[in-house]
């Protein structure tokens, strides 16, 4: 399925909420903020929160002299094997 994430068109496997959406991207979802079509999302709801396809995500890093996130082109040369995809599912459930 096809989302836009901070402005870039990418392809990401079905069935992934927010957290799985994060940990597949190697992000660390404690120190961001996620807004899911102009809706800022609480962390709280990044497990149950579904992304779909169409959808529209702004994830923002927290800085605070630690690593930063990847920005959006470095995000999308991320190749997703099915090992890595099945694992995110898996920690999901």
């Amino acid at each position: 399925m096809i989302i836009s994430l901070n402005g870039e068109q990418k392809e990401i496997p079905e069935g992934l909420t927010i957290r799985g959406l994060l940990e597949l991207l190697n992000i660390r979802h404690q120190r961001v903020a996620v807004e899911l079509n102009e809706t800022i999302i609480k962390k709280d709801r990044y497990e149950e929160t579904a992304v779909r396809d169409g959808d529209v995500l702004e994830v923002v890093s927290f800085m605070g002299g630690g690593q930063e996130m990847p920005n959006a082109e470095e995000v999308g040369s991320s190749e997703f094997g099915e090992e890595e995809i099945e694992k995110v599912r898996s920690s999901e459930k």
